[in-house]
């Protein structure tokens, strides 16, 4: 393993770290994560990034799915990567994982819209659009609440801190692709509000992070938008929007937290 270790750029292993953290991510995003804008132009970016998956993927640092996104004619980017059993040594002390399952469809559809998300946070901040001042994934977003059971643990998908000039924002996210029928959308609304009542955010961390819905049709965004007005009719904590188009939710014109 040490040898291994050594054989790995910086960027190489800042590539493993953002699988390890986000699980499963496209060559694409992994090409707007660490890739774009360090090269004179997009296709020799491309390029790289590729090799450098392939590579790591020989190494067995990843490991590459049997499933693609978009189709055979997505080109490389449409692979979809996750940790290799070298990868799982180099983070895990010498420990792997056995028996290797392809993830589900739905698990992994949810998982790439995340990752997918974060890429294009990321591309905005690099093209000066925004800042991305801080991002955590699950399960190191997931908080805590007081006087309940662990199974009632706060789960966003992500947290996010964009600030564009002078205002900054703070995001639990939810990232909604319609599977959730409306009782479960409530369920989860009602914990946020639990948790904000709490206070133990604000006293830990100083500022309670609106929580944004992102989801994937204007029809869809109607329907949480109505849940969570149900949810909280006195306090303005949820915004909705859409995952196709997120900067407009996340960096409202109208002002900050």
């Amino acid at each position: 393993m040490s040898r291994l270790r050594t054989a790995l750029s910086d960027r190489d292993l800042a590539v493993l770290h953002a699988v390890a953290e986000l699980r499963y991510v496209t060559g694409r995003q992994l090409q707007t994560l660490y890739f774009d804008g360090e090269h004179t132009t997009s296709l020799t970016a491309a390029r790289t990034c590729r090799r450098v998956l392939e590579r790591l993927t020989h190494l067995g640092v990843l490991r590459r799915l049997e499933r693609v996104i978009g189709g055979v004619r997505a080109g490389s980017g449409c692979f979809v990567y996750g940790l290799g059993p070298s990868g799982h040594r180099l983070l895990a002390d010498g420990r792997s994982r056995q028996g290797f399952r392809e993830p589900s469809t739905t698990f992994l559809d949810h998982t790439l819209a995340v990752s997918g998300l974060l890429a294009s946070v990321v591309a905005a901040s690099k093209q000066d659009h925004c800042q991305l001042l801080h991002y955590q994934v699950e399960p190191a977003c997931w908080r805590s609440l007081p006087g309940y059971s662990t199974a009632d643990t706060l789960r966003p998908d992500l947290l996010l801190v964009v600030a564009r000039g002078d205002m900054e924002w703070h995001w639990f996210v939810e990232v909604d692709l319609g599977s959730e029928h409306g009782p479960a959308v409530a369920r989860k609304c009602r914990q946020y509000l639990r948790y904000y009542q709490s206070g133990r955010e604000q006293a830990e961390r100083g500022v309670f992070p609106k929580v944004v819905w992102l989801t994937t049709t204007s029809e869809r965004a109607a329907r949480l938008r109505g849940i969570c007005n149900e949810t909280s009719p006195d306090v303005p904590m949820f915004e909705v929007g859409l995952l196709g188009t997120p900067l407009p939710t996340l960096l409202p014109d109208e002002g900050g937290q």
